[in-house]
């Protein structure tokens, strides 16, 4: 007698930029699954699991979306046959997520290549847009996203002048 157990993942999709779409796919898809799958220790796994809720019978029933994401599913808690659903509000907040964790990591990737490696940083992004498969989005976009993040956390107040006189 044959026993199969089929493993059934539910999923849904949201719509993100297409370059955080890439980015996370490149980084999270799970081909037996055909989607997205988190791992439990990051962050954003429980994230997500906290912001998913009973679907509103005024939603429809298919999500749409750039982005199709398997959802967590626990021994105990809440059950993703049931809590599939992502609101508008907390599709925001999952998506502000995703783009933090993307802008992070490229950040810290750059700062790594230039100061431990002596790489060039527009080497750096071109490797980081080649390790993703990130092609919605120019190099002269992220170089500039990470200049104003340098500028922002860096920034350095000039010291004052101060003249000292002859007469003094």
């Amino acid at each position: 007698m044959l026993n199969i157990n089929f493993f059934i993942m539910i999923s849904t999709s949201i719509y993100c930029d297409s370059h955080v779409a890439e980015y996370i796919r490149s980084k999270f898809y799970d081909a037996s699954v055909g989607a997205v799958r988190f791992p439990a220790n990051l962050d954003v796994y429980h994230l997500l699991w906290d912001l998913l809720q009973k679907r509103p019978a005024s939603a429809s029933p298919i999500d749409a979306g750039n982005l199709v994401i398997a959802l967590p599913d626990r021994r105990e808690g809440k059950n993703p046959e049931y809590y599939n659903y992502l609101s508008a509000r907390a599709t925001k907040v999952l998506v502000g997520k995703l783009r933090q964790m993307m802008w992070a990591e490229l950040h810290d990737f750059v700062d790594e290549g230039k100061h431990t490696l002596g790489r060039q940083f527009k080497d750096s992004i071109f490797i980081f847009m080649t390790r993703y498969g990130i092609e919605s989005i120019s190099e002269d976009a992220l170089w500039k996203n990470y200049q104003r993040w340098r500028y922002k956390t860096r920034r350095r107040s000039k010291r004052a002048y101060h003249h000292k006189s002859k007469n003094t």
